[in-house]
């Protein structure tokens, strides 16, 4: 049994211990590949699994490795399932992030010679406080909720573009398939107006 208080070195597989990199890069590496567009869904699963586990568990416990894996990542807590709307981006953020992060922490995290605990580094991130990123992520939650933002966040919002909308992950398949699209409908109402 893990207690919150544990910070896992290895998880159990079939009855077995296999360790896993426990450090906050190789999660954030998965993290990163799940958001992947060009990523097969299927293959998102086997990143995560060849990145995590420094030996991977036999085939015949993949589900129960996977669902381990899972687990690690959400940092022992039990996830509801559902999918919030889209309001970060590892990538796309971690300008913001690890200032964010590292004055949480008192230190530099991204420092190669200072190893971090994964669920230790999402613990830092829950604790963000005030700063650009939770500002940014306010205004992005409030936009995805539908809900009015107050003239200071449309200010910081038309200010600071860039850093609150996020870029549309999409496959380079889904980006020729809209652009067919919107040729086709461009060809279809030539010439109309």
């Amino acid at each position: 049994m893990v207690f919150t208080w544990d910070l896992p070195q290895t998880l159990e597989v079939g009855g077995g211990m296999y360790e896993i990199r426990t450090d906050f890069r190789p999660a954030l590496d998965i993290l990163v590949a799940f958001n992947d567009p060009e990523l097969p869904e299927e293959n998102k699963i086997q990143v995560m699994m060849e990145i995590l586990f420094v030996e991977l568990p036999p085939e015949e416990y993949l589900n129960e490795a996977v669902e381990r894996a899972y687990w690690y990542l959400d940092c022992g807590k039990r996830s509801d399932g559902k999918a919030g709307p889209r309001v970060m981006d590892w990538e796309q953020d971690a300008s913001m992030i690890f200032p964010a992060i590292n004055k949480v922490a008192g230190y530099e995290l991204r420092n190669p010679q200072r190893y971090t605990h994964w669920w230790t580094f999402a613990g830092y991130f829950d604790e963000i406080d005030e700063g650009t990123f939770s500002q940014v992520l306010a205004i992005r939650q409030k936009r995805a909720k539908g809900k009015k933002l107050e003239k200071w966040e449309e200010e910081f919002l038309h200010e600071h573009r860039s850093l609150v909308i996020l870029e549309n992950k999409t496959s380079e398949e889904e980006q020729k398939r809209i652009a067919a699209e919107e040729a086709a409908v461009d060809a279809l109402f030539k010439g109309v107006y």
